[in-house]
């Protein structure tokens, strides 16, 4: 007979849902401990750790609460925004896309030639828009900077500027950029640019013809047995079941709404658009599911790669004019990561020259902004050394890939 556990307020079986039982044995105590000691430390609301070797999910589990007014413990099905790791949903994407033949690095993006050929993007100010590539885009390199901010985070204003109803949307903020001149001729310096990210997620629209994340979910993560990735929404209300609550300091500065309603709200809920930002941060997704993308990128052969050896070599060798691509960082011994943060989360995936990769999110902002995630390297090195005996189990065995599209307050019935 088929067991079952109770979620939230949803029944699941054990076999479909990994939850905190599946990492619950006596050699994992110290990780617990350290990590429990962490989140005390750093007053994060929750958490959810996955850990790998040679391709096999040895570890996941949730720490602290996903809501902490209604006491719902973190489990590793609860989904939390990515933010920038989304940024490797997109080149993982691209470079796809590249392998298919449907387009090249070398491809321009905008002009009567480029792939972005709309004339709603003709005209830009500064001319030297015309030499952006894709290949730019995915390496910062397209000539945009944070110099006078970042336009992804301007939403009323740009709305105002371009005469459109707030929060305006990704295809608004582009055309309110090209309006400008850029901060460098493309190719010939660096600057991190959210900005290139998501037009390149405009760029995957246009050349598959399909929705950014419709494509993504069918070409990349379904291949994968990855189902519940989705983009997430700016407000409460837009939830998607299994989603944690959003935390920031109490001493956080309330921004208006993206809305133009007028409204002081927290950054995290209402005050920053994560829509707009499309493929340069808008997804959701659990740890686990991030470790099976990670998985499948990573270039050794434990598990079978989505892209081939050459895509991979493009990423994250930093010789040949690209790398890195999609991650933060990517160092010779091997070791390659992402980061990423938006107001109430943050999170960072890593992958060890070792054989060893790690994923942990949270779902609050800690006090120091990015440099928690030197912080959370650390953790995750203390957390890995004091695992003695690695298990021969792999738990992607017991965590069968299917949807999980319910509301919040259904019952499965299976």
């Amino acid at each position: 007979m088929e067991t079952s556990v109770v979620v939230e307020d949803k029944l699941v079986p054990e076999n479909v849902r990994l939850t905190n039982s599946s990492s619950s044995g006596s050699e994992f105590a110290p990780v617990e401990k350290t990590v429990n000691s962490f989140l005390r430390n750093w007053s994060i609301a929750g958490a959810s750790v996955a850990i790998a070797r040679e391709g096999k999910l040895i570890y996941s589990r949730g720490f602290g609460y996903a809501d902490t007014a209604q006491g719902i413990a973190t489990q590793p099905y609860h989904k939390f925004r990515v933010a920038s790791i989304s940024k490797l949903v997109t080149a993982v994407a691209i470079m796809k896309l590249r392998e298919e033949g449907r387009l090249s690095l070398d491809d321009k993006v905008f002009g009567t030639d480029g792939i972005l050929n709309d004339p709603y993007f003709s005209e830009p100010r500064d001319k030297r828009v015309y030499g952006i590539t894709v290949g730019h885009l995915l390496s910062h390199e397209g000539g945009w900077s944070q110099r006078n901010g970042d336009q992804m985070f301007m939403p009323v204003m740009v709305a105002e500027k371009m005469g459109v109803t707030p929060p305006a949307d990704t295809k608004t903020i582009v055309r309110f950029a090209l309006n400008k001149r850029l901060h460098f001729t493309p190719g010939t310096g660096r600057a991190y640019s959210n900005l290139g990210y998501s037009i390149l997620g405009l760029v995957i629209e246009k050349v598959t013809g399909q929705a950014y994340e419709e494509y993504c979910k069918k070409s990349v993560f379904e291949p994968l047995g990855i189902y519940d990735m989705s983009i997430a929404g700016n407000l409460p209300k837009e939830k998607t079941p299994f989603e944690v609550t959003y935390y920031e300091p109490s001493d956080i500065v309330l921004k208006p709404s993206i809305y133009g309603t007028g409204e002081m709200v927290t950054p995290s809920y209402g005050g920053n658009d994560i829509r707009a930002l499309g493929g340069a941060g808008a997804w959701l997704a659990t740890a686990p599911d991030l470790m099976r993308l990670m998985l499948a990128i990573d270039g050794f052969h434990t598990r079978p790669d989505i892209l081939n050896s050459e895509s991979i070599h493009i990423m994250t060798d930093n010789d040949n004019g690209y790398a890195p691509v999609g991650w933060k960082t990517t160092i010779y011994n091997g070791t390659w990561w992402r980061t990423g943060s938006f107001p109430g989360s943050a999170g960072m995936m890593k992958r060890q020259s070792d054989g060893i990769a790690w994923v942990v999110l949270f779902n609050s902002s800690a006090w120091n902004g990015p440099e928690i995630y030197s912080y959370m390297n650390n953790m995750m090195y203390r957390v890995v050394s004091q695992i003695k005996e690695w298990p021969e189990y792999d738990l992607f065995s017991y965590s069968l890939p299917v949807p999980l599209n319910i509301s919040s307050n259904e019952t499965l019935d299976w």
